[in-house]
């Protein structure tokens, strides 16, 4: 066995311990007990505990029934430590492993390096004990200790960080590494799943909980059953979603958005309820949704950057972009502190380019001198010579000399056409790498 096989893992010296102790987890402070259970002399311990708490443990190495270190004594003298731990059988293994593929959230938990007590109560319920108990922990130490000396006692204590950290560190103890387990447990998730009868669900028909409740998950309640559903946490079941078996492929999305309830009603509104506006609010999400579950379906959806929400006003501009003109646009201007004409332009800004348009119309911004010069460099090699026409810049803003055209430079490096309109700057059309381009429509719009 080596460290290919995924069957020995050496770790680096763990350091002083800090104030917290040596055992956060339920699990690790089991492993102490069985430790301070089984030395017969207290003081050895506590000389082992400030060992460890000092750092005097070297680089520790885990294999099947064996952990190893050095460990300095304060005269800088070293001792090689060992502490033995009984590995499991191969018929406790394919026990431990039967439960773990019946009950998914074992499984996830320990992806999440997580060791629950009713993991080891199941365990030990199938005959396998994973924790360690008195005597369990068998010191060996070049200092020809016969019992758990200062060294395998600050060994001890350093492992149990590591547990902690790690419960796949115990199981490797006990006989079997990481990979080994993992790839065991898809093996079996796999041939259970595509084996028919309720085997293929989880627990075996055969199989009588401890508590009485029959095996077909019912539970009895005078003459008549009660179906019982234990259920997986989310979380769980997506921790342990490379051990479960394949979802079925997903059904089409549908068409297009279906239409929203109406709200008309004879006895007419609730007091406080304006119909057409909660109607348009139903619509724009229900084409949102179903937007969205087209997205989802599409290959590689997974591997899309997540964009950042909208913020109250940014969506407030977006609901009035498809709103119909009247009650409905009047509130929405209102709602985001903009009065009906700016609300206008906002919109105008959002068919252009969606957000980042938007904030092109509202922000102001000075390139810095990096950006600065790429901006120059955009505008000198877009026309050739003699047909750049004359741009006077200010900030962001470039705008041409005797014309009502305007460039307008986007933190993102593109240029955006601007027109003057009944004395407001209205945007005409969307962003530009190339600064000609996006004034080209400026002119095709005049």
């Amino acid at each position: 066995m080596n460290a290919a096989d995924g069957h020995e893992r050496t770790f680096a010296p763990p350091g002083p311990a800090g104030g917290r102790g040596f055992a956060q987890s339920w699990w690790g402070r089991a492993w102490l007990k069985a430790l301070e259970d089984t030395a017969l002399d207290g003081a050895q311990l506590r000389k082992g505990r400030t060992y460890a708490r000092k750092g005097a443990v070297g680089a520790v190495s885990v294999r099947p029934g064996r952990i190893t270190a050095v460990v300095q004594d304060p005269d800088s003298s070293r001792c090689r430590s060992d502490v033995l731990l009984q590995q499991l059988s191969d018929q406790e293994w394919d026990s431990f492993l039967d439960m773990a593929v019946d009950r998914s959230g074992h499984i996830a938990a320990l992806l999440d390096r997580e060791m629950p007590p009713h993991l080891v109560e199941d365990a030990a319920a199938a005959g396998v004990d994973l924790l360690p108990g008195i005597g369990d922990l068998e010191p060996e130490c070049s200092c020809d200790s016969w019992d758990h000396c200062p060294h395998t006692a600050a060994l001890c204590y350093q492992v149990a960080r590591l547990l902690d950290q790690d419960p796949f560190v115990l199981l490797l103890m006990r006989g079997r590494g990481e990979r080994e387990i993992l790839g065991e447990l898809q093996a079996r998730s796999m041939s259970r799943a595509a084996r028919p009868g309720p085997e293929a669900h989880g627990t075996p028909a055969d199989r009588t909980p401890a508590d009485g409740t029959p095996s077909d998950g019912t539970a009895a309640h005078g003459s008549r059953q009660e179906t019982v559903q234990e259920g997986v946490r989310a979380d769980e079941a997506f921790a342990a979603l490379s051990l479960l078996p394949p979802l079925p492929p997903l059904p089409a999305p549908p068409d297009g958005p279906g239409r929203p309830p109406s709200l008309d009603t004879a006895s007419g509104p609730p007091p406080g309820i304006d119909p057409a506006a909660l109607e348009f609010l139903a619509a724009d999400a229900i084409a949102r949704a179903c937007a969205l579950l087209a997205e989802a379906v599409e290959p590689d959806h997974e591997h899309r950057p997540v964009e950042a929400g909208l913020t109250p006003g940014q969506d407030a501009v977006r609901l009035a972009a498809t709103a119909p003109e009247g009650r409905i646009t009047a509130r929405l201007a209102e709602g985001s502190g903009r009065d009906p004409a700016a609300l206008a332009l906002a919109v105008r800004a959002w068919q252009c380019g969606g957000a980042a348009a938007l904030a092109v119309l509202e922000e102001r911004w000075t390139p810095g001198t990096e950006a600065l010069a790429r901006a120059r460099a955009q505008l000198e090699q877009a026309w050739e010579d003699g047909v750049r026409p004359g741009l006077e810049g200010e900030r962001d803003r470039w705008t041409v000399a005797g014309a009502e055209a305007q460039l307008r430079y986007g933190r993102d490096g593109r240029w955006w056409p601007y027109r003057k309109d009944r004395g407001r700057w209205t945007p005409v059309g969307p962003g530009d790498h190339d600064p000609a381009a996006a004034l080209a429509v400026v002119n095709d719009e005049g």
